[in-house]
């Protein structure tokens, strides 16, 4: 069954887009987007750990790290610059895939084996 966690509260998927993010660093981080009206983000990406989303283009991922009583914003990242092709893209290497309502995608989550 689909799940969606952090819609969009605009039902239209135009301008929408697959995106990935990989947390390299060897401590968790924290992945936000907080700059589209409405709609919050945020999830927790293990090292090593890919997060997919769908996001619109103006879409900002602010990389959030540090230690247990604080956080750094590290970096902040454009969403168009996380675009990935959706028809290149293997679902089985997905750990977290979510959509938003329109999307002509299936969202799930699958774990590597």
């Amino acid at each position: 069954m689909a799940q969606i966690l952090d819609s969009l509260k605009d039902n239209s998927a135009s301008g929408v887009s697959l995106c990935c993010y990989t947390n390299v660093a060897s401590k968790v981080q924290i992945a936000r987007i907080t700059n589209i009206e409405n709609w919050y983000f945020e999830r927790v990406v293990f090292p090593g750990q890919r997060l997919m989303f769908q996001a619109p283009a103006e879409a900002q991922l602010e990389i959030h790290s540090g230690m247990m009583a604080s956080s750094i914003m590290s970096d902040s990242i454009a969403c168009s610059k996380l675009v990935v092709d959706e028809d290149e893209f293997s679902t089985e290497a997905m750990f977290l895939f979510e959509t938003v309502p329109g999307a002509t995608e299936l969202e799930g989550v699958s774990q590597a084996a």
